[in-house]
């Protein structure tokens, strides 16, 4: 009888503990481990920038009618236009002189993330030079391959 008892109370605290976990805060928690994923992705995409490797470039999206840009003040556009223009602006990159991202900042939310930061691009066009400075922000999504880019907004960034 005691050892049923003793069973029985051990098995109710067990219960309460394993249901008393806090809850995650989305909104406060930092999720360290994820953001430093999130950071080593943006560092991938700029490496196969840097690279020119345009198929690496574009593994980094995860292209579906979801998909959404915002750029040049134009209205907002899709997954295959965001594509074409990828392929066509940085495959067409002959070097990358510089290519920071100043006030880098992470946030994540679980499974989804954005980063921001402002842009300081120097890209060489033959020998023509192209410098960029634009607001950026990229949404991420945790996928099954790693974190993958749902929408981009860029915007040039007041002097």
């Amino acid at each position: 009888m005691k050892t049923r008892l003793t069973f029985t109370l051990i098995m109710i605290i067990g219960f309460l503990f394993t249901n008393c976990k806090s809850k995650v805060d989305l909104v406060n928690d930092e999720f360290p481990e994820e953001k430093q994923e999130v950071i080593d992705t943006f560092v991938a995409i700029a490496q196969s920038i840097k690279d020119g490797d345009m198929d690496k470039l574009i593994a980094f999206h995860a292209y579906s009618p979801k998909f959404t840009e915002f750029k040049n003040g134009e209205p907002r556009n899709g997954s295959a236009a965001n594509e074409a223009h990828e392929r066509k602006v940085f495959g067409s990159v002959t070097e990358v002189v510089k290519f920071d991202a100043k006030d880098l900042k992470v946030a994540v939310y679980g499974d989804v993330a954005n980063l921001t930061f402002h842009s300081d691009f120097q890209l060489k066009f033959g020998d023509d030079l192209v410098v960029v400075n634009d607001q950026i922000t990229l949404l991420f999504v945790k996928t099954k391959d790693g974190w993958k880019m749902v929408h981009e907004h860029h915007s040039p960034l007041k002097k």
